[in-house]
């Protein structure tokens, strides 16, 4: 499996634990001035920038640990751009960076960690 694999099915399963969670996807793989945000999504009344990072092991760190200060100022960023050129979409309460990490380990059940409002 390429790394372009990888980072397909980690989004696809990011997106079926965040449904799961309650989770209203709005967009995915949406790109503003300077990167992407891989899935934009209501909590409630909460928008969230989500970072999906996905690895198929931990031989380089846990999938999490990518997320970098510069990463989330981006996100921050990113996630105001978005907001700019969506104004059709209900204003939120709330705005808040989440994660999920997945981890699919060759032959093993994938590992998944939803992380709420990274700073």
């Amino acid at each position: 499996m390429t790394n372009v694999d990888v980072g397909k099915q980690g989004e696809q399963i990011a997106a079926e634990v965040l449904e799961d969670a309650g989770y209203r996807l709005l967009d995915r793989n949406w790109r503003g001035e300077g990167g992407e945000i891989d899935i934009v999504a209501m909590d409630g009344w909460t928008l969230a920038a989500v970072e999906v990072k996905t690895r198929s092991s931990w031989r380089f760190g846990r999938p999490a640990e990518a997320v970098t200060p510069a990463k989330i100022a981006r996100l921050r960023r990113l996630l105001g751009q978005w907001i700019g050129a969506h104004p059709q979409q209900p204003r939120p309460r709330e705005l808040r960076l989440d994660v999920v990490a997945v981890t699919l380990p060759p032959g093993g059940a994938p590992m998944i960690d939803l992380l709420r409002g990274v700073s």
